[in-house]
């Protein structure tokens, strides 16, 4: 699963819906891979209004990737830097979660990801 997949993951647990903490979901025990994927500025700068870009601030610090700025760059900000245009297509187009957990910020729920598949079926108890 790319790590763009996880900017527009929520909790599937009926109670989490009305609460903004259960966005984005956490990695745990993320196993991480990386793909060669060639640089596309036109998507990332087609990406930028679709993405929330706090989500995005988290789930990068929490895998340990380099810091992204405060605010999301601007187009012309995004083509004048190439670094950061470089971080921000590893971190979205070249990763990949393929092993570990998704973890609800508000109840707790750890969705599993196997092979990079996460699985959102929820246990009856919590539909």
């Amino acid at each position: 699963m790319k790590l763009l997949t996880l900017n527009f993951l929520t909790c599937a647990v009926k109670s989490c819906k009305s609460s903004s903490d259960s966005f984005p979901l956490h990695p745990k025990d993320a196993e991480l891979a990386s793909d060669d994927v060639e640089v596309n500025p036109e998507l990332l700068v087609n990406l930028l209004p679709r993405l929330d870009w706090k989500a995005l601030k988290t789930t990068s610090t929490e895998l340990g990737f380099p810091q992204l700025p405060d605010s999301p760059p601007t187009v012309e900000e995004l083509q004048a830097d190439e670094k950061l245009l470089r971080d921000l297509h590893s971190l979205l187009m070249e990763t990949n979660l393929m092993e570990g957990k998704l973890v609800c910020g508000v109840c707790g729920h750890e969705y599993a990801v196997r092979e990079g598949i996460p699985n959102f079926l929820l246990p009856s108890h919590l539909v």
